[in-house]
């Protein structure tokens, strides 16, 4: 019997790209987050159905790894599938192609929560969904570390700037695909030749409205960066490079 997997086509638009033609990354993470509804609908526990019990999923991670930049004029398919959860982690992955080349690989860690007060839930509130889902436990990507350490002494502050109505989606908070925007807006279109790998930790929630401070530190082929509001360490970021930055 072949293992499951959740697969769609998507043809890409202008607004997706960069001013190189290649596929701006939060582009890229809102295609496979896609992918991750319709599968979700398709085993369900699409949002629809989540809501009906109270609850829905949050991305607490996700990692890419990049082989080669999609451009302007590409079909891309994305494969999906979920891995069997612990405890109160569900993790999913995907496999980003043009035709049969693999251009991404990217895994990501979701956490179901009430929507009420927003604690953690087991995977037993899906109830059947659960009990039937067809796990896959298949990687495309392996992670090197779901933990992404803090900025030293010198980081520095690089970005600053207030979430606004373009950036919520209906958790009332700003969407984590734009978190992609915020964190590569924090590096120059020079300084991001070269992407082999990024990495988002989401820790704490950005309301409308919120001032958001970015802090950057590079090492080598390596930065990190974390977005502070006030003391608070609202998401971090990892980005590794094929090369060392001058």
């Amino acid at each position: 019997m072949s293992q499951y997997c959740n697969t769609h086509t998507y043809i890409l638009r202008h607004s997706d790209f960069d001013l190189r033609n290649e596929l701006k990354p939060s582009a890229l993470l809102s295609l496979t987050q896609e992918s991750a509804g319709f599968s979700a609908e398709e085993l369900g526990f699409g949002v629809e159905e989540l809501k009906k019990k109270g609850c829905g999923f949050i991305i607490v991670n996700t990692y890419c790894r990049l082989f080669r930049p999609a451009r302007l004029g590409e079909t891309l398919t994305v494969d999906t599938w979920p891995l069997p959860p612990r405890h109160v982690i569900f993790e999913r992955d995907y496999r980003v192609r043009s035709g049969e080349e693999t251009v991404a690989a990217v895994a990501s860690r979701w956490c179901l929560v009430d929507l009420n007060d927003f604690s953690l839930l087991t995977p037993e509130r899906l109830g059947e969904s659960h009990d039937r889902c067809p796990y896959r436990a298949e990687k495309t990507a392996e992670v090197p570390s779901w933990k992404i350490p803090k900025p030293g002494a010198s980081a520095r502050e690089v970005l600053r700037l207030r979430v606004g109505y373009s950036h919520c989606d209906y958790y009332l908070h700003a969407n984590n695909t734009r978190y992609a925007d915020f964190f590569f807006d924090c590096f120059s279109s020079d300084e991001l030749r070269g992407v082999k790998s990024f990495q988002i930790a989401y820790g704490k929630q950005a309301k409308e409205g919120a001032e958001l401070t970015f802090f950057r530190e590079d090492c080598g082929d390596i930065s990190v960066c974390e977005a502070h509001s006030g003391e608070e360490t609202i998401a971090q970021f990892r980005i590794e490079f094929t090369e060392p930055r001058s």
